[in-house]
């Protein structure tokens, strides 16, 4: 395997929490590329999900393995990411970072209320907000055994980017 030029992060928290935004600017500080989970769901998740119908964890399968895939292309070409997927269960993240002691795990972790008004107010995405209670309904957080690096989302994008960084830089 090559040298690793960067950490492979995975960016974890219910829809709305800011994983896009966040990792964006995560990956500018790692100078690694970054992924948007939501692009590797087939289309008839989309379609679900844009018709106010919760994923089950068969609609999921999927996604994450679309995307653990990923993950072990970089992997295997020594290149950092960052990639935002909600993760929300354990059993997900097992399947995207499991054995892979090299993939940190990063936590948005905000309210129900915060994120929800933030749902509210973005437009454009195929997410209702009708659907958060679901997401927060299936939210497993991280365990300490997952190493996560926890952040608060009521901290500014930029701000939050960074603490995940200097995260990564004590490890």
């Amino acid at each position: 395997m090559n040298p690793r030029r960067g950490p492979i992060v995975v960016l974890m928290g219910v829809a709305g929490a800011g994983k896009t935004t966040v990792g964006q600017r995560l990956a500018a500080l790692l100078a690694a590329p970054f992924h948007e989970g939501d692009v590797f769901h087939p289309p008839e998740n989309v379609a679900k999900m844009s018709g106010g119908v919760p994923l089950d964890d068969a609609d999921r399968l999927p996604w994450l393995a679309a995307i653990a895939a990923a993950i072990d292309r970089a992997r295997g070409e020594g290149q950092g990411m960052v990639v935002a997927c909600s993760a929300l269960k354990r059993a997900y993240r097992d399947i995207l970072i499991g054995p892979r002691a090299d993939v940190r795990l990063a936590y948005l972790r905000g309210t129900r209320d915060l994120i929800q008004s933030r749902m509210d107010a973005r437009r454009n995405h195929f997410m209702p907000p009708a659907l958060l209670p679901s997401q927060f309904a299936t939210l497993e957080e991280p365990n300490p055994a997952e190493n996560a690096i926890v952040v608060d989302v009521t901290a500014p994008p930029d701000a939050l980017a960074a603490r995940i960084a200097a995260a990564l830089r004590r490890d």
